[in-house]
């Protein structure tokens, strides 16, 4: 029987902490948030990663605070999925080696690339040794189109993760067009890599990716963004602002759904909701564990939490 999994991308965004919406007012440091957090949800997406290299302390204590069972996915840093980053991010020893003139750079020099992949490994090994890590979730930017380089460096991650479950998500259209569609299946699933189901704003561009749900491995992985066509490509704004959408009923009934269908294939599910702006995502979630529950008849003491 297989696991399903329900979550955020995020247990500390600034938003839903601002909104007040979630957590108690009693609960007054990070420590009380992540237990809180995990008293309510089985698993989190750590988005954090993305803009900094976690430490191993800082994984450590998440590990300490969290039930047995609980879950971490972790996302890759930015410089580990072709993205550019403030040099500000890296650590401070790896900046001499790194061209730092500007806000945003993009690094190429295969061996710094390589310690950031170790350094990033180190840091998430706590997870690793109490079994409480998913997967790493490399999401690749909507530039990062379908051809052999790009293969051959999704292919050089996931060597270099030596045995972590990995993660894809894209953001190029190429990748599953009806004409790449199987390659790309294909591909994910002949060398162990996770395809990530996204559901995205639908703008119509080459940076916009279609809704597949489909699986690759033993793990089936969801990943909700929201559909706020107007906000999903502007520049300049609140990040947050992107991902201002709160699903309705109706929508979260069809992911239950397409959760019911694929869970059978897999050994685990995975159903996070990043559309993170105040507490729309904690209460998607919610609807998905009730709705999940009614449909699959779960107890309080399976795998869901309520």
């Amino acid at each position: 029987m297989s696991e399903v999994f329900v979550g955020t991308c995020s247990w500390s965004d600034k938003s839903l902490l601002n909104s007040g919406e979630f957590y108690p007012k009693y609960i007054k440091n990070a420590e009380q948030r992540l237990k809180y957090y995990a008293s309510v949800f089985s698993t989190v997406e750590v988005d954090s990663s993305f803009y900094a290299i976690p430490s191993e302390k800082n994984a450590s204590l998440w590990v300490e605070r969290t039930p047995d069972n609980f879950i971490f996915n972790i996302k890759a840093f930015s410089a580990m999925t072709q993205h550019s980053l403030n040099p500000m991010s890296l650590p401070v020893d790896l900046r001499k080696y790194v061209d730092s003139q500007g806000s945003r750079i993009f690094i190429r020099d295969e061996n710094v690339i390589e310690e950031i992949f170790h350094r990033f490994i180190i840091g998430i090994s706590p997870m690793i040794k109490k079994g409480k890590l998913g997967v790493v979730v490399f999401q690749y930017p909507p530039w990062f189109e379908k051809n052999d380089k790009n293969m051959d460096i999704i292919l050089k991650a996931k060597r270099v993760m030596k045995g972590i479950n990995c993660a894809v998500e894209f953001r190029n259209v190429s990748w599953l067009e009806k004409n790449n569609q199987v390659d790309t299946l294909n591909f994910l699933r002949d060398n162990g890599l996770t395809y990530i189901v996204a559901d995205t704003p639908q703008v119509k561009t080459s940076k916009t990716i279609r809704y597949l749900v489909d699986c690759t491995t033993d793990i089936a992985y969801f990943r909700f963004h929201g559909r706020n066509i107007e906000n999903w490509q502007k520049k300049g704004i609140e990040i947050s602002l992107k991902y201002d959408y709160e699903y309705g009923i109706d929508e979260i009934k069809k992911f239950a759904d397409d959760i019911i269908r694929i869970k059978d294939r897999v050994k685990k599910v995975f159903a996070m909701f990043n559309n993170h702006r105040g507490s729309q995502a904690v209460r998607n979630a919610m609807d998905l564990i009730k709705i999940l529950k009614i449909c699959m008849g779960y107890g309080m003491g399976d795998r869901l939490t309520e």
